[in-house]
């Protein structure tokens, strides 16, 4: 046959469906829609104009028309075309048509009447709920379409597209358990298919980072194995668990995840930022740094960057160079977050200030205000008239600090404060001083004693002291991005309980794990009277001994001069140094640190052995008390 028989034969093939036999409008329609399938939009209009020229009100040729108008685009002409189908004939199936011709021109009020109309017309039809859903999604009601979804698949438990929808609606609206349901059930009906695989994933690893938030953190982790396990390029999810065993201490899983997640995404921050903490826990800084500085170029202005740098030099006892980048990242730019914005200018010790007014606000913990107020009184002797502005539990406490003219409570309103020249975040003063590490202000105690009465009160409330006094702080506060490494279980302590002490509680707002632990000890605990830091110094000044994880406490015990035993990780915060048992900071203090295990049991075995010798010195003193 020639090209031309068969062009000819296809012809004829084509209009089989309109031939004299055939041309009723019903024929004619079905033949129109046999075309529309086949891809001939021209032939099938062709038949729908032959049919309606026969009956003008044939619905099934209107609604043809307007289903080609919507193939074309033509949403104008696709509403006018299946009102007139609906006119003659209101069927759900033509509705569904004019919705969605009405979706496409955002006209959203509309389109919702008349997918509600269907449903109203074909309440059993699950895939009527279904468009109706969808049509809610547009409308930006997406609680609205969850519910319509939930109908259809009561309707019909395995319609996977509202399965689909709904698993994404609640992805995106975080009840990621629901979701992951929907995406499972989407799962068994059709497997394998990319886009749910990766929908369901995202959700799994959203379920991993609510986890995480809650510190529930075995969880997260198995979750994101999940989420890895079904998009295996999921940098994110690969982050995620590393986070998760990085909060478990458990860093030599961590860094492969984050190696991982770093090969999948070289620019992933939040992966170099893990890393670059890992390997500083691993006490392996070069590698850290160098993992910081590759960070720069993706992060000019990072914040992390400079801090990670500024305290693996302090913590390594290389304080020049520390306390330089420090400097340099206030020269410039103030910290976001870190220190409220006053448009008077900075001072980082570089300025005279005699005669002038310079306040000093905390910018950071508790502990580190603490700590740096020990500048304070140094910064006083250069002429300058001193507003201090603290956390508001530390008011009372340092409201009598040596050289401030007057202390405020950051909870004061800005239009309060009195005028002044110059200010300096607290974390900033030892930029003003000599910054080598023999150069440390290491006199102790530079916090004004407690009042008398304060401590008077604790006297009555502690009873006799027959016995060696030993506060107890185990715990810090949970928010805290290395609480972790920090914070030990109550239940740890027990042979150390076991000895013949007089134990106090310090630590304010236990885990709930820890409360039902403390009721079941000898532990004295008053710490409902402990309402500020004046308080607990006064409390602090009743004992003999304060043993504290690495907390505010260990700051407050160490300012006051009093013996102090602080619990360290292996790799500690960069005030505690490395390798040594003593602290240039706080000449009363003693550190006992982890090992490379990286295990508290053995610290809290060598406290143990010192404190039974601490006490039997108590008692051998006992009789001149």
């Amino acid at each position: 046959m020639s090209r031309r028989e068969r062009r000819t034969a296809a012809g004829k093939s084509r209009h089989a469906g309109t031939s004299s036999g055939a041309k009723t409008p019903a024929a004619l329609c079905e033949a129109g829609f046999a075309h529309m399938r086949a891809g001939r939009p021209l032939d099938a209009q062709s038949c729908c104009q032959q049919a309606l020229a026969i009956a003008p009100d044939h619905a099934g040729s209107l609604h043809l028309m307007g289903l080609l108008s919507l193939a074309a685009n033509q949403y104008d002409h696709a509403v006018e075309w299946t009102s007139r189908a609906i006119r003659c004939d209101p069927q759900p199936l033509y509705l569904t048509s004019l919705g969605t011709a009405l979706l496409a021109q955002s006209r959203f009020d509309e389109a919702l009447q008349v997918f509600d109309k269907a449903v109203q017309l074909k309440p059993d039809d699950a895939e009527l709920w279904t468009n109706l859903g969808g049509a809610l999604i547009k409308a930006g009601s997406p609680s609205d379409a969850i519910l319509t979804f939930r109908q259809a698949l009561k309707l019909n438990p395995r319609h996977w597209d509202a399965a689909y929808r709904s698993g994404l609606l609640l992805l995106e609206l975080k009840h990621y358990e629901e979701a992951i349901r929907h995406f499972e059930l989407c799962e068994e009906l059709q497997p394998n298919q990319p886009p749910v695989r990766r929908a369901h994933a995202a959700a799994l690893h959203e379920m991993a980072v609510s986890l995480h938030k809650l510190r529930r953190f075995e969880e997260a982790v198995a979750f994101g194995r999940q989420a890895c396990a079904l998009d295996p390029a999921n940098a994110n999810a690969c982050d995620t668990i590393a986070a998760c065993l990085l909060s478990l201490c458990r860093d030599e899983e961590a860094l492969p995840w984050l190696e991982r997640a770093i090969e999948l995404d070289p620019n992933h921050l939040l992966a170099l930022n893990s890393k670059a903490i890992a390997l500083r826990q691993f006490r392996r800084f070069d590698e850290a740094i160098a993992t910081y500085h590759r960070m720069r170029p993706l992060a000019p202005d990072s914040f992390a960057i400079d801090r990670g740098i500024e305290h693996i030099h302090l913590l390594t006892g290389n304080f020049e160079a520390g306390w330089a980048r420090r400097e340099a990242q206030w020269k410039a730019r103030v910290r976001p977050g870190y220190c409220r914005h006053f448009d008077e200018p900075i001072w980082l010790g570089e300025e005279p200030i005699e005669g002038k007014t310079l306040l000093i606000y905390a910018d950071e913990g508790l502990g580190d205000t603490i700590h740096f107020a020990r500048y304070v009184p140094m910064v006083a002797t250069r002429g300058t008239h001193i507003i201090l502005v603290v956390d508001d539990p530390l008011h009372p406490l340092l409201s009598a600090l040596p050289g401030v003219s007057q202390c405020l409570p950051k909870s004061s309103p800005r239009h309060t404060l009195p005028a002044f020249d110059m200010y300096s975040p607290i974390c900033t003063l030892p930029l003003a001083f000599p910054r080598s590490f023999d150069a440390i202000p290491s006199a102790t105690p530079y916090l004004s004693p407690p009042e008398q009465s304060r401590v008077q009160a604790w006297e009555d409330r502690l009873g006799s002291h027959d016995k060696l006094r030993i506060g107890l702080v185990w715990s810090g506060d949970p928010a805290h991005n290395n609480d972790h490494n920090r914070s030990i279980p109550l239940r740890m302590f027990s042979d150390l309980l076991d000895t013949n002490a007089t134990f106090v509680s310090l630590n304010k707002n236990p885990a709930p794990s820890d409360t039902a632990a403390l009721q079941e000890t000898g532990i004295v605990d008053l710490t409902s009277h402990l309402t500020d830091f004046a308080e607990t110094a006064a409390l602090v000044s009743c004992l003999d001994l304060v043993i504290t994880v690495d907390t505010s406490v260990a700051h407050l015990a160490g300012a006051l001069a009093r013996p102090t035993w602080i619990l360290l990780p292996y790799t500690p915060d960069y005030r505690w140094l490395l390798d040594r048992d003593d602290s240039p900071w706080y000449p009363t203090a003693k550190l006992f640190r982890q090992n490379e295990s990286r295990d508290y049991t053995s610290v809290l075995k060598r406290v143990r052995n010192e404190l039974k010798m601490r006490i039997a010195a108590f008692r051998a003193e006992a009789p001149d008390r």
